[in-house]
């Protein structure tokens, strides 16, 4: 049987203090919500190259096989 990959959209904007707790040892993992209202929690670490001067900003898709092992997260605007 195959599986079906799941897409989600993510609008995330969040300034640079905001994003300096993606590199907290404490911190592994951020919970956010798509744009159809569903929370979703990834590692830190994926979020980390979209990190810029003024922090995240955009709209993101990530990609999940269907028992939510990530794919690809990618910035599409």
């Amino acid at each position: 049987m195959v599986s079906k990959n799941i897409e989600y959209d993510l609008s995330i904007s969040a300034s640079y203090a905001q994003c300096e707790h993606l590199y907290m040892r404490e911190h592994n993992t951020v919970v956010v919500t798509t744009t159809s209202g569903v929370r979703v929690q990834l590692p830190t670490k994926n979020l980390r190259p979209f990190v810029g001067p003024n922090g995240i900003q955009g709209t993101f898709r990530l990609v999940t096989t269907a028992d939510n092992k990530i794919l690809s997260l990618t910035k599409i605007s």
